[in-house]
């Protein structure tokens, strides 16, 4: 089976339309009517993306979370959603869906719009999807704009939906802050219409720091180079796992963080925690953008090798 990488690159010939953007970006930006809609897809699978014995209404908190992530990565403000469900014959773990979603769509004011349901039996995992529409009221950023001399920045704290996964899964002390930021992952769908003049790229972290950073990097034509010990993590994490090379990896290169990666010009720095100030939603600057390609890592200002695996990748 290809890489999901690979699969990508066989779409993109079907995706000639300005609004795909290459098929390189978290979302697809359509100007209609004067409008700038902002529309992204994002699908759930059952022992992939969450564990068959979640909370139903955190599964579903979780489906619109990862949707409203994009939309906030393109600067853009939700307008509505479609779902399509699959039904497994547990009509008690479809009322507590539905009562999750309805709790989600709320906290976010977003109306269900329509979907799709079809029917699977037991057979097979369930497969949930979302459809999140926007608009962005100014820019809405793309993966490609970084430049030499940018620096690098990212909301919020990085590992602690990796760490809460491993707790579940008994390989790790449980401790209830890392077990929320995997069940019901954080949005940063307020800040992001904030944050969008001012970046030169912007993207969500989903399938980990790293590899995201190394998408970034890819898709700007720029190198990127990441301070390892200016990564933020959070209290429970380092209580869990400590502060040391090895438990920054890890946390870079854990998926499901859902927060905003982006470059901005170094006279930016003011205004961006500024925001951050008037939000609540702490941003830090983790490293610097420049010529050449790929990713690097320091530590001390030294270099530091990139771990086999950056992060998440569909096979």
């Amino acid at each position: 089976m290809p890489a999901e990488s690979d699969f990508v690159d066989l779409l993109r010939a079907l995706a000639g339309h300005p609004a795909a953007r290459g098929l390189l970006d978290d979302a697809a930006v359509l100007e209609i009517g004067g409008r700038t809609l902002v529309l992204t897809h994002d699908m759930l699978v059952e022992g992939v993306h969450y564990l068959p014995d979640d909370p139903p209404g955190d599964v579903a908190w979780k489906l619109v979370a990862v949707n409203l992530s994009d939309l906030g990565a393109k600067g853009a403000r939700p307008l509505g959603a479609l779902l399509g469900y699959t039904l497994a014959g547990d009509t008690a773990w479809d009322a507590a869906f539905v009562e999750g979603l309805y709790t989600a769509l709320a906290a976010f004011e977003i109306p269900l719009l329509g979907g799709d349901t079809v029917s699977a039996g037991a057979a097979g995992p369930r497969v949930l999807a979302l459809t999140a529409i926007g608009e962005a009221h100014g820019p809405a950023p793309s993966r490609s704009g970084a430049a030499a001399g940018d620096h690098l920045w990212v909301t919020g704290t990085i590992g602690d939906a990796g760490a809460g996964l491993r707790a579940l899964r008994g390989e790790l002390p449980p401790d209830p802050a890392l077990v929320e930021s995997y069940r019901t992952p954080r949005t940063r769908v307020e800040i992001g219409p904030d944050l969008a003049p001012l970046v030169t790229a912007m993207m969500d972290v989903s399938d980990g720091l790293l590899i995201d950073s190394a998408r970034l990097a890819r898709a700007s034509g720029v190198a990127i180079e990441i301070e390892l010990e200016a990564i933020p993590l959070s209290a429970a994490l380092v209580r869990t796992l400590g502060d040391s090379r090895d438990s920054r990896l890890g946390a870079a290169t854990a998926g499901d963080d859902y927060e905003l990666l982006f470059t901005a010009s170094p006279g930016r720095g003011i205004e961006l925690l500024d925001i951050a100030d008037r939000s609540g939603i702490p941003v830090n600057r983790i490293g610097v953008v420049g010529r050449g390609a790929g990713l690097h890592l320091t530590e001390g200002g030294r270099p530091v090798p990139l771990p086999p695996r950056l992060g998440w990748e569909h096979r």
